[in-house]
Formats: structure tokens, C-alpha cells, sequence
């Protein structure tokens, strides 16, 4: 149950490196000062393929975190049986597959559905823990 946290979790450093090796040769050639980005919205004249690099490493930040939370309560609980594991994959999965609809597609449909099909996977393992209680 925790190798898949450290594969989502390596997944957002992945993004981190790919949205700093977009934005700052971008920040460099729009020449903005690096000191303008202290406020809300100021790095909205960068080029869209940079600006999702950075949206998406926020998304990584927002719902994992739930599913960071909730492996590890499988975890520590004892319900990291094999469903529950192939679950926290498919979950990583479909994470990534979001990261890539967002960052190289550019479909918001695409992306949603991504979203959607990755929240199933989450709300199962839930299930799944509740049922145990």
C-alpha cells in the first residue's frame, strides 16, 4: 500500500522539475522579474504549455492528498489486501494520466475524465475501509 505513494509522490517531483525547466527559460525570454511572481496571477503572461506545466503541479497538490491519507490509514489498519493495492495503482495511474491530458493534450474533457475515473478509484478504497470497520 505505500510503494504506490512513493511512485505519486515521485510523479509530483517529476512535475516540479518540468514546470521550473519550462517556466524560467519563459519567465527569462517575457523577462519578468522573478520578484513579480510574489503576487497572485502575475505569471499569467506566460505561454499556456508553461502555465499547465505549473497548474498541474498544484492539482498534485490538492486530491492526493487524500489518497496520501487514506493509504496510510490502509495501511496502518491492515486493509492493504491485493484490491486495495491494485486500487492505489490504478489511482497513480489515472493521476498521471491526468497530468498528461493536462500538460500535452490540453483537453479539459480528457482531463476530466481522467479526473473523475481516479476519485472512482479513491471513493473505492474509502468503501472498501469503511466496509471493514
Amino acid at each position: 500500500m505505500l510503494t504506490p505513494i512513493l511512485a505519486l509522490v515521485s510523479w509530483t517531483l517529476i512535475v516540479w522539475i518540468w514546470m521550473y525547466a519550462t517556466r524560467i527559460p519563459a519567465m527569462r525570454k517575457a523577462k519578468i522579474d522573478p520578484q513579480s511572481a510574489v503576487h497572485p496571477g502575475s505569471l499569467a503572461a506566460l505561454p499556456t504549455g508553461v502555465r499547465v506545466v505549473a497548474d498541474n503541479y498544484n492539482h498534485l497538490h490538492e486530491q492526493p492528498t487524500i489518497f496520501y491519507a487514506l493509504a496510510f490509514y490502509t495501511h496502518l489498519v491492515g486493509a492493504g489486501d491485493a484490491i486495495n493495492i491494485a486500487l492505489a495503482w490504478a489511482y497513480v495511474g489515472a493521476r498521471i494520466i491526468h497530468s498528461m491530458m493536462q500538460i500535452v493534450v490540453r483537453r479539459v474533457m480528457l482531463r476530466f475524465a481522467a479526473f473523475v475515473v481516479a476519485t472512482l478509484f479513491l471513493m473505492a478504497i474509502a468503501v472498501r475501509d469503511l466496509l471493514l470497520l
